[in-house]
């Protein structure tokens, strides 16, 4: 769907749509987004912040990528920070405005994943708080929940949506050293624990489901042998997809294509950052990966599956530092749209590591590149 298509290919369309039509009455597709790291940082809380009102507005960080989030049937992002009210606060113990959740519904996120690092940074009350408020706005959230009954409600997260039933099961490595209090509950990444759900999971009959874990080393671009030596073993336990948080850098991506006795299987092991106030060197962007799955029969397969580099530009606008969230490919070509030359250096580095990276390190899995107006492989 994201290949140009010419006028030659228009009235072949149009010549045998009808046939097409009917060839596809068989087959069910769902496209899936993940996006990295939404955080919260004291620069991006000013940022929103209309001094004479004291009310916050996230909307125009997602302006530039909203048509890439809202193509997708189901876009799915780790949401790295409390809703636990005021005083709010960036690192190290995060609680923002209810509004940067708000944006994100805006911009066509629909689900969030909260079992993160950060998720008991203000304690009992900021757990509570934070599902409270994205219970009120509507949009659904796993990993975190106000007590056991909750959770046995709840958990596993099923999805409906194109005939699709997937399962979402989110977990954190740690909490930062903050004990959890009883009985509010943040899923932590537990193999025995994991395991069980994943039999669960299995027992509600969904098409397929999807590990969304927070782990490994912050700022190391390679997977380290516990991340790996995890996939592995929730892969051999019935998991399709598992795509992974923390880190704030990019890693590896990796599609197996099913096999006698196996599956289709894809594995992230980060996303990087989506949105934050990191600057250094590889954590000021991230990607947003996409993955189409089929079902077709009795079997269902990944049909197709890419990213989309993402960095966060962070000019100076009436003297208050802005954040907007770019689809690399569609400003590479654009250094008139910066405001300062250095500023378009900036990605350009960004996109010449990540390239760097994913290009050598990633298997069956390529950038969405922007040409002519189109999305392509």
């Amino acid at each position: 769907m994201f290949r140009k298509i010419n006028s030659l290919v228009l009235i072949m369309v149009n010549s045998f749509w009808l046939s097409a039509q009917n060839a596809n009455l068989s087959n069910e597709k769902i496209s899936l987004l993940f996006l990295g790291d939404i955080m919260g940082h004291d620069e991006q809380i000013w940022s929103a912040e209309n001094r004479e009102t004291h009310t916050y507005n996230y909307e125009d960080v997602f302006q530039y990528v909203k048509d890439e989030i809202s193509e997708a049937d189901i876009a799915i992002a780790n949401f790295e920070v409390t809703l636990a009210g005021s005083p709010y606060s960036g690192y190290p113990a995060f609680s923002s405005p209810v509004p940067l959740a708000a944006a994100c519904i805006s911009a066509g996120i629909d689900v969030f994943a909260t079992a993160n690092n950060h998720a008991a940074d203000r304690g009992k009350k900021g757990i509570l708080s934070t599902i409270y408020k994205l219970d009120s706005l509507g949009i659904p959230h796993t990993g975190t929940f106000s007590d056991s009954a909750a959770k046995d409600t709840l958990y596993p997260m099923i999805i409906e949506k194109n005939g699709f039933s997937l399962a979402l099961l989110n977990y954190t490595y740690a909490t930062n050293g903050i004990t959890v209090p009883p009985p509010v509950i943040v899923n932590m990444l537990e193999r025995n624990t994991i395991t069980a759900d994943i039999e669960k999971a299995k027992s509600k009959n969904p098409d397929a489901i999807i590990l969304f874990l927070h782990w490994g080393m912050e700022y190391d671009t390679v997977p380290s042998k516990t991340q790996t030596d995890l996939a592995e073993y929730f892969f051999s336990r019935g998991v399709d997809l598992i795509i992974g948080s923390h880190p704030h850098v990019l890693q590896r991506m990796e599609w197996t294509k099913s096999e006698t006795g196996m599956k289709d299987r894809i594995v992230v092991y980060s996303l990087g950052n989506y949105v934050s106030n990191q600057r250094r060197t590889r954590t000021d962007g991230g990607t947003m990966v996409r993955i189409e799955l089929t079902k077709e029969a009795d079997s269902l397969y990944v049909s197709d599956a890419g990213y989309y580099l993402t960095w966060v530009y962070t000019p100076i606008e009436n003297y208050r530092k802005k954040f907007f969230v770019l689809p690399c490919s569609k400003f590479e070509n654009k250094p008139d749209f910066f405001a300062k030359p250095a500023d378009y250096q900036k990605m350009k580095l960004f996109i010449k590591n990540s390239r760097s990276l994913l290009y050598d390190q990633n298997i069956k899995i390529n950038e969405l590149i922007y040409s002519d107006n189109s999305w392509m492989y």
